[in-house]
């Protein structure tokens, strides 16, 4: 999820020094991770634990949707509690161990070596998100106006944390027998704290705000969220407790029905904002980040499916597993950020050249900084790629995952021809 936009006091306080190279990185780690899905399909599709699909999922998990994420939360964050991000440099200290810890903790995934590349980039990746968290907690901590939202984006950077602390045990567990098992056995425990204690708490805390604030939303239900909050961490925990020390079917379900149960409720609160918009005519960007909200619901009929599958035959489906995990970072986590992006990143980029001229002559719309016309052909060739992948596992044809793979590629090829054009806009002459 990305930052918020307009000239709002956020855009003021947080130098673009510090949000712009996440946007530049993370564009950069998409286009990497199309190709290297591109190709790699032969290995990809055999086994999610292939080095390759572990090189991927953290491409895409951490040096595209947690970095997008990481940066813009530093603008909108002092939105959530009106009031200043307490440091920038810490902001930018962030940024730099993630920066180095990401590329060579994939590195080692991808060659399989979990000696000191993937250990250092671990190590990193965990420095880099305690200095968020103690950023977003000081910023908390000094303003006087914590909300719900603001408490979604702190307790899923608690889980992220967690994930991957949970994450660099598993790769320590390669050469010092810290756990009882594999660390094939803990994986699903790894994935899926990321997944629905970072990734889905704070798209639902951060969406139900921007999401209503783009749209011009007379709509707002904090009990609502409230709820939200409360069933994905109740979900969560119940998870966590019955992997580690119940392994029961009926908490299983429990946990399952908690977190389709908020995931449903936020569906509605998205709906329900539209439907009592000010602003009726809808953008594409948003419109894309509304297909996003809709796309929740599909990795959760695909994880029962799994379930009932898995409960029938005793024995995993790869094809399904390997589906449900691209439908969460090429499906779901991609669609909104492609779509946010350019609500964003436009402001963000007005400000910086701009934002001294304003009131003192005609500039152009933020708008009008990106071509809108690339965004509509990314989108298209986006939604075709994604809708085809799909059918190409399941099916096991590696024409029909080339063909797929390749429109990603060129997906995201567009959508950095875009980022570019914003990050290297100048003030355009008079």
């Amino acid at each position: 999820m990305t930052g918020p936009g307009g000239n709002t006091d956020a855009t003021k306080t947080t130098s673009y020094k510090v949000v712009l190279p996440f946007y530049g990185y993370a564009s950069f780690a998409f286009f990497i991770a199309t190709a290297l899905l591109f190709l790699s399909i032969s290995n990809i599709t055999t086994h999610y634990f292939h080095p390759h699909s572990l090189a991927l999922t953290h491409i895409m998990a951490l040096g595209w949707g947690t970095m997008m994420i990481l940066g813009a939360s530093h603008q909108l964050v002092p939105v959530l509690i009106e009031g200043k991000l307490f440091s920038n440099k810490l902001a930018f200290t962030s940024f730099v161990l993630a920066a180095v810890g990401v590329p060579l903790l994939c590195y080692g995934f991808y060659m399989f070596d979990m000696g000191w590349p993937a250990k250092w980039g671990g190590r990193f990746v965990i420095l880099a998100i305690i200095a968020y968290l103690i950023n977003v907690a000081v910023s908390m901590a000094r303003s006087k106006h914590e909300n719900v939202h603001a408490v979604f984006v702190f307790t899923a950077t608690l889980w992220l944390l967690v994930t991957a602390l949970i994450g660099l045990i598993l790769v320590y567990n390669f050469s010092y027998p810290l756990i009882r098992g594999s660390s094939l056995h803990y994986l699903p425990l790894h994935a899926h704290i990321g997944v629905i204690g970072w990734f889905l708490l704070l798209i639902m805390g951060v969406g139900s705000r921007l999401i209503s604030m783009f749209l011009i939303s007379k709509y707002n239900k904090p009990k609502r969220l409230w709820l939200i909050y409360g069933l994905v961490n109740v979900g969560l925990v119940a998870f966590i407790f019955n992997f580690l020390y119940a392994d029961s079917k009926l908490i299983q379900m429990i946990s399952i029905l908690a977190i389709a149960t908020a995931i449903i409720l936020f569906v509605n609160y998205c709906y329900r904002s539209y439907k009592q918009r000010i602003r009726k005519r809808v953008d594409e960007q948003m419109k894309v980040s509304l297909l996003s909200v809709l796309m929740m619901l599909i990795p959760v009929v695909f994880l029962i499916v799994i379930l009932v599958l898995f409960f029938l035959s005793d024995k995993e489906n790869t094809r399904m597993i390997i589906s449900y995990g691209f439908i969460i970072f090429f499906g779901w986590i991609t669609a909104i950020i492609l779509g946010m992006t350019f609500k964003t990143l436009p402001f963000i980029v007005w400000n910086k050249v701009y934002h001294h001229l304003a009131g003192k002559g005609k500039t152009p719309n933020p708008k009008d900084l990106f071509n809108n016309t690339v965004f509509k052909y990314m989108t298209l060739i986006y939604i075709f790629g994604f809708l085809l992948f799909i059918p190409g596992i399941l099916l096991n044809s590696t024409f029909i995952l080339q063909t797929a793979a390749l429109l990603l590629v060129i997906t995201a090829g567009l959508y950095n021809w875009n980022v570019i054009k914003l990050l290297m806009h100048k003030p355009v002459s008079k």
